[in-house]
């Protein structure tokens, strides 16, 4: 049972990314994209959150959801330290010439 809920946190992290990836072609901000992977934090939290309810049936199965929106949380926030260093270099580089 440990497994499944492993295979399906990296699954919902890979999802939240793709979304992620699908709003970064359509707008081209990766801001946006970082906001949008907060946004599927809680979303997809919650959304494990009630599949380990009704998977394990016990209370203690929320922690499952809040882990990984935690783990979604963190992958926002490299996203969002990844467009404020792309920002950084673009000026820098944009200054140089």
């Amino acid at each position: 049972m440990e497994s499944y809920f492993l295979i399906l946190m990296g699954f919902f992290i890979v999802i939240a990314n793709v979304i992620g990836f699908v709003f970064f072609q359509k707008k081209k901000d990766l801001y946006f994209v970082a906001f949008i992977i907060l946004l599927l934090a809680g979303v997809l939290g919650g959304l494990a959150s009630l599949l380990a309810l009704f998977i394990i049936r016990d209370a203690f199965a929320v922690f499952y959801g809040l882990n990984l929106a935690y783990y979604l949380l963190i992958n926002s926030l490299i996203v969002f330290l990844l467009a404020i260093l792309i920002t950084i270099i673009k000026k820098y580089n944009s200054r140089k010439i």
